[in-house]
């Protein structure tokens, strides 16, 4: 399977946060945040925010002095013991943050095996989850979690995923011609997030954006009750720059 990266906000974010656990990991005594500076090449508005985020996630703490040693999550996700179980773990409490930060339910969807998967996802009251009424594995031409992963494909594993999975007009909006589907994914630009306007169930709009790690193909996704349509921009929005702690806990 051929994949098309274009780096995307989120993941230069993981790469420049990649940067400060690798200075932060090569101490045991700690580093300071002038330290980082230097050793890193950040700026210090930009190393600040990442310390933040990294703080928050638990991937570095800070000793006497203000110098920054490994957190425990990150001791843990990089342990070979339980990595899964504890990678499992971190998901799921991120994506119970950002379904509280955007109000809608949110999911991870992976492309494995060349099929769509959603791997792991957090509703509450009045943010439920998109009932499953078609199984997502044939529906990637309808939701925002399949038209992302497939935008992450290259061309010819666009059209081999089409071949395998016949388009299924679901709503009066869903597309069903594989030509326009193909037209619109390869001009879908891969920082906008990805919409689905009840093409996949009445009463229901999502979006998702992509979360790619090296050669891993996924998605960060959101669903809201169509009475909350005029929400979904700025949800998306948030979901879109939040995405960071998620792509970095899977690169790990």
């Amino acid at each position: 399977m051929a994949l098309m990266h274009e780096p995307t906000a989120p993941y230069h974010s993981v790469q420049d946060a990649l940067r400060v656990l690798e200075t932060v990991a090569r101490t045991t005594t700690g580093v300071t945040e002038t330290e980082l500076t230097r050793l890193t090449g950040l700026g210090p508005e930009r190393l600040a925010l990442l310390l933040r985020m990294l703080r928050r996630e638990g991937y570095v703490e800070q000793v006497g002095g203000g110098a920054y040693v490994t957190g425990d999550t990150l001791r843990r996700l990089t342990s070979a013991e339980d990595r899964e179980r504890a990678l499992a773990d971190k998901l799921q409490r991120t994506l119970d943050r950002l379904r509280d930060s955007v109000g809608a339910a949110v999911y991870i969807s992976r492309y494995v095996d060349g099929e769509v998967k959603v791997t792991q996802y957090a509703a509450g009251p009045g943010m439920p989850a998109v009932n499953e009424w078609v199984d997502f594995r044939f529906s990637a031409h309808a939701t925002a979690v399949g038209k992302s992963l497939l935008t992450q494909l290259d061309h010819n594993a666009r059209r081999d995923h089409l071949a395998r999975h016949k388009m299924a007009r679901l709503t009066s909006r869903t597309i069903t011609s594989d030509k326009l589907l193909l037209s619109r994914l390869e001009s879908q630009p891969p920082t906008v997030p990805v919409l689905d306007l009840q093409e996949y169930a009445v009463g229901t709009v999502c979006a998702a954006v992509p979360i790619t790690a090296g050669a891993s193909v996924g998605c960060l996704a959101l669903s809201l009750p169509v009475e909350h349509a005029h929400r979904l921009k700025r949800a998306a929005d948030t979901l879109n720059r939040n995405a960071a702690p998620v792509l970095l806990s899977l690169a790990l």
